[in-house]
This record gives C-alpha cells, sequence and structure tokens, in this order.
C-alpha cells in the first residue's frame, strides 16, 4: 500500500504537535517517561555536575560507607602506578565522566540500565598516597571490599590494568570467579623491575591467590610482541582467542565460546581499551596494532546477555594521547554496555525490589 494523503494526515493528527517525549510504543515510552517532563523537556547533554553515564552521584564515606539500596556501585580508580609503558591513565574515570551523550536507552538489549537499576556513582577510592603501588593496590581492595560486602556489585573505571588484582581479591574472596578479559594483552606475566604488582600481571596474581578460576577465564583479543610472556596464560587452563582468530571464527562463534568457558557462575568483565585497535582508541598507554573495531567490540558484549556478572572493569584510557576524545568516547559506551548487562545478571537482579 502506498503513501497518500489519508496516511500524511493520521501522521499529522498523532505527531503533529506532540513533543520529542511523546511516544506511543510502549517498550519507547517507558524509557521516554523517565527521562523527559510533561513539557517536553529534557536535561541537556553537557549541563550539570557530570558522573558516570548521568547516573546519580552517591557520596560515600570511606569510614562510614553507607550504600542505600543500591545494586550497582561505579567508582573511579584513578592510579597508574603500575604501567610499563605510558602513564595517564589515571586520568581515565574524568575523561569518562565528561564524555556527554551515552545511553541512555540500550537498543539492542532493550533496556535503560542507568533507570532500571539503582545505580551510582560514588566518587573515587580513597588512596593513601599518590606515589606507594602497593598501597595504593591494599586500598582499592579495602574499598571494593565495602562495596561487596554491602551486597552491591562494583563497576570500576581505571586506571591502569593491575587495578584489576585488588578488585578480583574482594570479588572472589568467597570462592573463585570466572572472568571475560577483553584486552591486547593477556596480563598473566610474572615480577620484573622488583615487583610482580604491574598492569602486564593482575591476572597471575588473582589465579595464585585463588580469587580467579583460569578454567573458566577466556581472554579474547590478545596479540602482538608480547605473547611470549604468557605462558602462564596456558599453563594455568585459561583460554585465548587472539585478534587474528576472529575475522575467521566470526563474532557468532566468539560469543559462544565465551558463554560455554564461563558458564552460569560468578564472572567478572575486565575490559581494557587498548583491545581496540589504535584507529579507534590511540589513548592508551600500550596500543597495538590490529585490533578490534568498536563494532566487533560491542557485538560482543550484547552477546554476553544473561551472564552472571559480579562485577566490571573498564581500564586504561589515558586520554591526553587523543585529541579527539574519541578513546574516552568508546570507554564510556563499553561502561554503558557493560551496566546494560547488568541488568540481566542475576546476581544483580536478585537484589532488585
Amino acid at each position: 500500500m502506498g503513501w497518500d494523503a489519508g496516511k500524511l494526515d493520521a501522521l499529522k493528527a498523532r505527531y503533529g504537535e506532540s513533543h520529542g517525549g511523546e511516544l506511543f510504543d510502549p517498550k519507547f515510552r517507558r524509557v521516554a517517561d523517565r527521562i523527559f517532563s510533561k513539557s517536553g523537556t529534557r536535561l541537556a547533554p553537557y549541563a550539570g555536575i557530570p558522573t558516570f553515564l548521568a547516573a546519580p552521584y552517591l557520596p560515600v564515606d570511606p569510614q562510614n560507607p553507607e550504600f542505600g539500596d543500591l545494586q550497582v556501585a561505579m567508582v573511579g580508580v584513578p592510579m597508574d602506578l603500575g604501567v610499563t609503558n605510558r602513564t595517564g591513565s589515571r586520568f581515565g574515570p574524568r575523561a569518562l565522566r565528561t564524555i556527554e551523550r551515552i545511553g541512555p536507552y540500550n537498543h539492542v538489549l532493550d533496556c535503560a540500565p542507568t533507570h532500571e537499576l539503582r545505580v551510582a556513582d560514588i566518587g573515587d577510592v580513597p588512596f593513601a598516597s599518590r606515589y606507594r603501588l602497593e598501597q595504593s593496590h591494599d586500598d582499592i581492595e579495602r574499598h571494593i571490599n565495602r562495596i561487596v560486602d554491602a551486597g552491591v556489585v562494583p563497576l570500576s573505571v581505571g586506571g591502569d590494568h593491575s587495578i584489576s588484582h585488588p578488585i578480583l581479591k574482594a570479588v572472589g574472596k568467597n570462592g573463585p570467579v570466572g572472568m571475560i578479559h577483553i584486552d591486547a594483552h593477556c596480563d598473566t606475566g610474572g615480577a620484573f623491575d622488583q615487583t610482580k604488582f604491574h598492569h602486564g600481571g593482575p591476572f597471575r596474581n588473582a589465579v595464585l591467590d585463588g580469587v580467579l578460576d583460569p578454567t573458566r577465564t577466556i581472554q579474547i583479543g590478545i596479540r602482538g610482541s608480547a605473547e611470549y610472556l604468557w605462558e602462564f596464560t596456558y599453563e594455568s587452563g585459561m583460554t585465548v582467542i587472539h585478534a587474528e582468530e576472529i575475522p575467521a571464527m566470526g563474532i557468532k562463534a566468539v560469543i559462544a565460546q565465551a558463554l560455554e568457558i564461563v558458564g552460569d557462575g560468578p564472572t567478572y568483565l575486565s575490559f581494557d581499551i587498548d583491545s581496540l585497535d589504535p584507529a579507534f582508541a590511540p589513548g592508551t598507554g600500550t596500543p597495538e596494532v590490529g585490533g578490534m573495531t568498536t563494532r566487533e567490540v560491542l557485538e560482543i558484549l550484547r552477546g554476553l546477555k544473561g551472564v552472571n556478572l559480579v562485577g566490571g572493569d573498564v581500564v586504561e584510557v589515558a586520554p591526553q594521547y587523543d585529541a579527539t576524545t574519541n578513546t574516552a568516547h568508546a570507554g564510556a559506551q563499553v561502561l554503558f554496555e557493560i551496566l546494560s548487562l547488568m541488568v540481566f545478571s542475576p546476581s544483580v537482579t536478585a537484589t532488585r525490589r
């Protein structure tokens, strides 16, 4: 049936004088009703105090933490004392907070996570010193423990990848968790320069501490000249999908393997921005050419719907190496996708009231 004056009149009658928040499809209206005022106004994305994904801000006193009825706490971890190359990911949390216009609706997963979950930006991990790496790791573990002990799921923004070790020590303290790890590097290296606490070794440390189950761990997007450092990955039983394998496998096969590896047990999701090709994310400390596109990464993440997530992180955004802010924008979008997955995580939904 073609276009005619009757159709035009019907559209004019329904939409001619309406505003952008007056939607008739129930799926879309449930989102619009939370965002638009009755007069059709919504908050400008560049206005107000910036928070992760424009979520509410809930300041937490570290000495007397009170999380209310939160299900998910987004927390900044501005620490990059563990880098092996370029510094700067300490500025990652601030950069992601200033990215405007991410969400609120996830059209693939059909959810608006900041409106469907009780979630807040609770600020940054309080560090006792900006100079001492091991002490900073203790500070991270202590703060994430407060979140976990309150029955809240932590979603962290770093910072360098060494932060994942103390986070996992808190998340996996009652039993080792599985992990979906999207990265250019396996990060299972050993000690060098007189310390094992660096961003090239958090997951070796986590396995040896008994908080990460390597047989339920999959690492996706691995590539580059550091392959010889990842012996522990293979010896411990982790599964690796190299970046160069992905085109032949196809994204659906990558997703299927990830779901098979982690099963329905508690799972952590760690995303390093350098998993993306530097064409999409130049603002990072250890860029590796030959990485995934943003579209491939989003497709993988969205395929993880239903995974039992008990925590997650986005790390290694170093904004000063990116004049376009594309890296921070990609990081904020990934943060949004992980939060969207938490809408469907049994560990999160079990606390929904």
